[in-house]
């Protein structure tokens, strides 16, 4: 045997052996084996490197080091789940699934929700090319030399894979390791850390692979995602991905009904304790892939899967005080400070108190002991005083009047169940608030720039609004505390770099009440510049697809304050997008202009999205579901009977794929 064969074949039978142990958990050889042939391989490739391979699991052990993770956008979209807390809201669940299905029989398969974080990689050619966190579901960071440490996540496939694809999953830190992982820092004489899902998602992020690759991440993987892809349901995609060499929970069960999914629930609601690892839930998803395209999306979640959260876990403290804090919005939030308590694998000195009617209907006062409880909400709160141990002498919560800021005049408008300090352009937190939401993530990412540097800035009075950052001048940030020359010059070249984010992403960080991501990319999309929807009135927003009055009234009431317009002519002058930026445009022609489609079934000639590319190409648009506005349905094989019998019912005319093509050719 020469020696590629050689190293080729230990290659391989080490692969298998990996896969036996992390994978299966049923090592057929002993642990020095194992190693005595991993040194033999190391020795062969290290005489010899004209044979290297980055696939090889001798480059397990990282050594690659990221100074800056990659911005990379998700060619396919990570929704977040919808959550149940109870078996009747699981219920109206299955009740929409049905009716959006025509009440056709509805298999679903049922998944433990492991408590990680979440990962996307994708394979081509059978490799690993690329693994990127969800970061906000549209972008994320690129930290495939990380995952690629981790010795369950396959570097080579086998079998029939798919030439490209996605599989999601989550890592996640294995119990029995996080504790390892704190026994040996508690014998060092180091802080322990808090809880497994943060180390986890926090070890993705470490700069250097090397030290990701000591740590004992697990990677488990419950999704594949691609284009016509050979995959008829969720539990046979599952499958797929175990035999391809993916590590797949075995606990997944196909139900053939609600009945069973609460039989899967109640069952691990009592034996989640025994896993190795956390989970907080069940995830249940309509199994067949077609009726999940039929359901479709909401803004934010699939509307074919939902997440059943176990119980929260509770604990019972002393509620020290109660202050206030004032959001960016001018919405004043009660916060409880508690006397420090283990609750559900991290100390917890803090809950929500929500709002004054919340404090009232709880009757909770200063002295008390409360029950707290961290269920689907990352905050805290609490659910309840025990009045048992309540002193004779506690006296009412009286709710606030003033702001705890500004000592302005606290209002609480009809209906709204908040009171707000209306001090909107004086008031510090809010300030400071507005400005830490421009500079954030999913806005306008100004790298170098942090929200404890945001108050230092204001503190320091050298900002009043956002607009004033991008007149900071470097030598007057140097003397700032904790500022060196360097974070100084980062700084001033994030604030440079800002001018270069997107339209919609600029009007999200603009801060104007209700407008989120998702009506941001709506209003940027429709009205194309801030002039034009600075100038629109109150009838023409709500006309905007998806913009109801609420919406449509804070926006004209943004624009209607001269401080706003003001702001927004000083991010003219520095250069911020405030328009849709031109780009090579796909679009081929607008014979369609005007005209709303919904694409419903399977298609012999194109897939769905290359139907809803060649409709938004020729300037129509897609909808969601079949509404008033709806001009046709393209329909293919296996339309949903739901969205048959409305669009016969509302008169939306039916066309073929061979109708849609033609009516393009045309």
């Amino acid at each position: 045997m020469d020696i590629l064969q050689k190293i080729t074949a230990l290659r391989e039978e080490l692969q298998q052996h990996n896969y036996n142990y992390y994978v299966l958990d049923a090592p057929v050889i002993t642990d020095l084996e194992f190693d005595m042939k991993m040194k033999e391989l190391q020795e062969l490739e290290a005489k010899h490197p004209e044979f290297f391979d980055e696939d090889s699991p001798t480059q397990r052990v990282g050594g690659g080091i990221t100074k800056n993770f990659t911005t990379v956008v998700h060619e396919h979209r990570m929704y977040s789940l919808d959550n149940a807390y109870s078996k009747e809201e699981l219920a109206d669940w299955e009740a929409r699934v049905q009716r959006g299905l025509g009440n056709a029989p509805v298999q679903f398969t049922c998944e433990l929700k492991y408590d990680g974080a979440s990962i996307s990689m994708t394979y081509e050619g059978g490799k690993l090319a690329k693994a990127v966190t969800r970061g906000d579901g549209f972008q994320g960071d690129d930290v495939t030399t990380n995952v690629r440490t981790i010795k369950s996540v396959p570097l080579k496939l086998k079998g029939d894979y798919p030439v490209k694809f996605d599989i999601r999953g989550e890592i996640i830190l294995p119990l029995e390791g996080f504790a390892k992982m704190n026994q040996e820092l508690i014998e060092l004489g180091e802080t322990p850390y808090s809880n497994p899902r943060n180390t986890a998602s926090g070890s993705l992020k470490l700069q250097d692979s090397a030290l990701v690759a000591k740590r004992p991440l697990d990677c488990l993987l419950y999704s594949i995602i691609g284009n016509n892809l050979p995959i008829a349901t969720q539990y046979e995609g599952l499958e797929k991905a175990r035999n391809w060499g993916f590590k797949v929970p075995k606990e997944a069960r196909l139900a053939q009904n609600m009945k069973e999914v609460l039989a899967f629930i109640d069952y691990w609601d009592t034996h989640r304790h025994d896993l190795p690892y956390e989970t907080d839930g069940v995830v249940i998803k309509v199994n067949d892939i077609h009726q999940q395209e039929e359901l479709g999306y909401t803004a934010k979640s699939p509307r074919w899967a939902i997440a059943y959260k176990f119980k929260a876990e509770q604990a019972s403290t002393k509620l020290n005080s109660i202050s206030y804090q004032v959001g960016r919005t001018g919405a004043i939030t009660p916060v409880a400070n508690l006397e420090p308590v283990q609750l559900a694998g991290t100390i917890v000195k803090r809950a929500s108190l929500h709002n004054a009617d919340q404090i009232e209907k709880l009757d909770v006062r200063v002295g008390d002991t409360v029950f707290v409880e961290k269920g689907g909400e990352i905050i805290p709160k609490i659910i309840a005083v025990d009045f048992t141990k309540r002193p004779e002498d506690l006296m009412p919560t009286e709710y606030i009047h003033k702001c705890p800021e500004c000592l302005t005049e606290l209002v609480r408008k009809e209906g709204e169940a908040q009171h707000y300090c209306p001090n909107f352009y004086g008031c510090p937190p809010q300030i400071i608030g507005r400005v830490q939401h421009y500079i954030s993530r999913k806005a306008m990412d100004i790298e170098g720039l942090g929200g404890e540097t945001v108050a230092l800035l204001y503190n320091s009075g050298l900002i009043e609004n956002y607009a004033d950052l991008y007149e900071l001048k470097k030598e007057q940030i140097v003397p700032l505390e904790r500022m060196a020359d360097k974070s100084a010059e980062n700084l001033i070249n994030g604030i440079e770099k800002s001018k270069e984010i997107p339209f919609e992403r600029v009007l999200y960080a603009l801060g104007i009440r209700y407008v989120g991501e998702t009506v941001a990319k709506k209003l940027a999309k429709h009205y194309k510049t801030i002039d034009n929807l600075a100038n629109a009135s109150l009838m023409d927003l709500i006309l905007v697809d998806e913009i109801g009055e609420r919406i449509a009234q804070s926006v004209v009431d943004f624009f209607e304050n001269e401080q706003n317009r003001t702001l927004i002519e000083r991010l003219k002058g520095y250069g911020v997008q405030l328009e849709v930026k031109e780009t090579a445009s796909t679009a081929v022609s607008d014979k369609l202009a005007g005209n709303t489609f919904v694409v419903s079934g399977v298609f012999a000639k194109f897939s769905r999205d290359e139907i809803k590319k060649a409709i938004e190409d020729n300037g129509g648009k897609v909808g969601s579901s079949i509404s008033s506005k709806t001009n046709y349905v393209v329909a293919g094989d296996n339309m949903g009977p739901a969205k048959l019998e409305k669009a016969q019912k509302i008169g939306v005319k039916i066309i073929s794929e061979d109708e849609f093509i033609e009516m393009i050719n045309n």
